[in-house]
């Protein structure tokens, strides 16, 4: 049975928003996923592993028999916590990194410890992101366009140049884009912009790393349940979220951890270089 997302009610929090406090309430697998050891043996680090798509994709990793690393912002701790919980309640490791990815410098320390932690690394989830709408171009901040491209597009490329040499062949690095690298919203243009640049580098990263046996490719995900959108909106804008989709509602972060995991596993073996979407039927083209 397919997850369900009832209407969502207009709602607003602090960024960077809470997991537990929305309503209704997201469904990361808890209990709903089962897992068919596609994993078996895996290292996985994944950044914005707090909550959201992240904590999903741990918690579907861990149930496929996977250990994991997350890395989140200290301010998310409450969050991580959770994510560590339901990870170990599946059996596996979970390894916490909290980190601010916003310089060179903090990734290469994110890379060495999360081997250091999990004794290597086949399978690295760039999902950390950063968003914030604004009505017009004049009301972009120039610190957002900083930030924005930072932790989207500067810490991708940083952590995936850190943990590439540690990777075997048969590893996979997985990226996290978006539906609004191909359709996107005038509220959230400079987020827009870094999830085009990160679709370009998936392709470009593919062909770097496919010699070393190391496949690169990028979920885009539709509108997704998670804290980052009533954070960042306001709550009228929050009203009906993913409504506007084919499929008439927003989607589920475990719904986008499905995907993660197909990428991550050997039937994924000779795929490189894709963007898959989980949009609700929005098109990625």
């Amino acid at each position: 049975m397919a997850p369900e997302t009832p209407k969502i009610p207009a709602q607003q929090q602090e960024w960077p928003g809470s997991a537990e406090q929305l309503r209704p309430a997201p469904d990361h697998g808890e209990s709903g996923y089962t897992g068919r050891e596609r994993l078996v043996g895996k290292r996985a680090l994944i950044t914005g592993g707090d909550s959201g798509i992240g904590r999903a994709t741990a918690i579907a990793f861990a149930k496929e028999g996977a250990d994991v690393a997350i890395a989140f912002l200290p301010e998310e701790q409450a969050d991580a916590d959770e994510t560590k919980r339901q990870v170990e309640a599946a059996g596996r490791t979970c390894v916490q990194l909290p980190t601010d990815q916003r310089t060179e410098q903090a990734n290469i320390d994110l890379a060495a410890g999360a081997v250091r932690a999990l004794g290597g690394i086949d399978v690295l989830v760039n999902n950390a992101g950063f968003q914030m709408a604004q009505e017009s171009l004049e009301d972009f901040p120039g610190d957002q366009i900083e930030r924005t491209f930072a932790t989207n597009v500067f810490s991708t490329f940083w952590l995936t140049k850190a943990v590439a040499p540690e990777m075997q062949p048969g590893s996979a690095v997985l990226n996290t884009t978006s539906i609004q690298a191909f359709d996107p919203s005038e509220p959230l243009l400079d987020y827009a912009a870094t999830k085009a640049a990160l679709n370009n580098l998936t392709v470009n990263l593919a062909a770097q790393l496919g010699p070393k046996g190391i496949r690169v490719n990028a979920v885009a995900p539709g509108p997704i349940w998670t804290p980052l959108i009533p954070s960042t909106f306001p709550d009228s804008k929050v009203e009906g979220f993913g409504e506007n989709t084919p499929l008439g509602r927003a989607g589920q972060p475990i719904e986008v951890a499905a995907a993660f995991v197909f990428l991550a596993s050997d039937e994924a073996s000779y795929v490189s270089g894709t963007v898959l979407g989980v949009t609700g039927g929005k098109a990625v083209f």
